[in-house]
């Protein structure tokens, strides 16, 4: 199973790449298939490349979800 996860671009680089970050993790990937990458735009990440743009909300949404699959049982 592949997992695509929310990031938030935090930095725009040269040849079409960026520095993505979530919850103080940096990951350099292409932005070369999104229209007008932007600081702070949040994207969809698979292996190194940022596929769409969503939402914010949305990417708030699946970051909180995901961060309540990873907690430990209660």
């Amino acid at each position: 199973m592949c997992l695509a996860v929310p990031m938030r671009i935090a930095e725009l680089l040269p040849a079409g790449m960026a520095l993505a970050e979530h919850d103080g993790v940096r990951k350099e990937v292409s932005v070369a298939l999104i229209k007008d990458p932007a600081v702070d735009d949040y994207v969809i990440v698979h292996v190194g490349f940022a596929l769409s743009k969503v939402d914010p909300k949305e990417a708030r949404a699946t970051l909180d979800l995901l961060a309540e699959l990873a907690a430990p049982g209660e």
